[in-house]
């Protein structure tokens, strides 16, 4: 029998509101205060806006609202009802902040600085409501929908898009206000994973080692971290093993690989990356 689905405390919803309210708000700051007065734009419909804007002299949050607001309604059953709410609310408070900013004196009239600092804090914004259940521009949804009609991955329906948004924003702003928007769009697109996937980037680590017991003891003991062992066969020598899986922090890694090498020169170590890590115990045991 399949689980109820866990409804959403109040908690969970004020921290949602939160974090979506103060990352539009971010996003706002970044176009009006920093961006858009030197010239520059962002991907997606957020640029398509900032192009129109730009040649109807009309307010950045009226365009931003008013094109996004189809494609929510379009996407609602492929994005279900919470994701869709949440990205409505985002996209109406940033809207509202550029359009109270509208007439606001730019924070800084240096193209470099206006890049990496409005770069920093858009990503900011759009990560804050990323992690918290939202988004702030409807281009993903368009992308999703393109995707299911043609096959296309959704990856590269986006920057397809924002390659068209760039060329766009080079005839009407200059080429080059069109290659500081790329520079942009390529800081707030590193600084949103920093947020969405978190600083404490962990490491999942897969070790094969006919010396397996003593392996997984020694990390135990002088890492601290726990294992699990995984039935193995060899393809080649046909023999049964077990293989050791254990997750670490980025600075546990080399002396992860230190361990292993000491005990068995010719462990097998494949290491991947993992962007979050729920459940189970990832407390750090003490060292003996």
């Amino acid at each position: 029998m399949a689980r109820t689905h866990r409804k959403l405390t109040v908690l969970d919803y004020l921290k949602r509101f939160i974090f979506i309210t103060a990352g539009a708000i971010l996003m706002g700051v970044a176009l009006e205060l920093f961006l858009v007065p030197n010239d520059v734009i962002d991907g997606g419909i957020t640029g398509i806006s900032i192009v129109i804007s730009k040649l109807t002299a009309l307010p950045l949050g009226i365009f931003i609202f008013l094109i996004n607001l189809p494609f929510l309604i379009i996407g609602y059953k492929q994005i279900g009802k919470t994701f869709a709410f949440s990205t409505l609310y985002g996209i109406i408070v940033m809207s509202a902040t550029t359009f109270w900013l509208h007439h606001a004196e730019a924070f800084t009239n240096e193209k470099i600085l206006a890049v990496l600092f409005g770069g920093l804090i858009l990503g900011l914004g759009v990560g804050l409501v990323l992690r918290f259940g939202g988004s702030l521009d409807g281009t993903e949804i368009v992308a999703i929908l393109v995707s299911k009609k043609t096959r296309v991955p959704v990856g590269q329906i986006i920057l397809f898009i924002n390659v068209f948004i760039f060329i766009i924003a080079g005839f009407v702003f200059g080429w080059d206000s069109a290659m500081y928007s790329i520079f942009t769009f390529y800081i707030a697109s590193k600084v949103m994973d920093i947020v969405v996937e978190g600083l404490n980037e962990s490491k999942s680590v897969t070790i094969i080692s006919s010396e397996y017991e003593e392996v997984s003891e020694a990390i135990q003991d002088r890492l601290g971290r726990s294992t699990t062992f995984l039935y193995g066969r060899g393809g080649y020598s046909k023999e049964d093993t077990q293989i050791i899986y254990c997750v670490v922090t980025r600075l546990e890694l080399a002396k992860l690989k230190a361990i292993v090498h000491e005990i068995d020169d010719k462990a097998f170590i494949a290491i991947e990356s993992v962007s979050d890590v729920l459940g189970g115990n990832f407390q750090k045991n003490n060292i003996h």
